[in-house]
């Protein structure tokens, strides 16, 4: 049986070779990432709305404080990062919300 370390060289040694190889026998996949989208003070309340959610919800589904939210609304400031990259994953799947409940209503 191969080492952990001589398992992770033969690895190395065989995309090093097909990478100096005329023909590739390694699969590749290129992958392009999306820059962060830049969301304005409109379209963050009017995603908000869209799912249905308080503004205190709605922070703690991002996992800010509702004064981020009243300064992202408000146009103070906008958000960025990871926050933005859940609003554009809510503008495209309304119901991202109900498959991925991290804050439970209750009655």
């Amino acid at each position: 049986m191969k080492s952990v370390y001589e398992s992770i060289m033969t690895g190395l040694q065989e995309a090093v070779d097909d990478a100096q190889a005329a023909n590739k026998k390694l699969s590749r996949r290129t992958v392009t990432i999306l820059p962060v989208k830049e969301y304005q003070a409109d379209q963050v309340k009017k995603i908000r709305n869209s799912v249905g959610m308080s503004q205190s919800s709605f922070a703690g589904y991002l996992g800010v404080t509702k004064k981020t939210v009243e300064a992202w609304e408000a146009g103070t400031n906008h958000p960025s990062g990871a926050a933005s990259r859940i609003l554009s994953m809510m503008e495209m799947d309304r119901e991202l919300v109900e498959k991925y409940p991290f804050v439970r209503a209750e009655a």
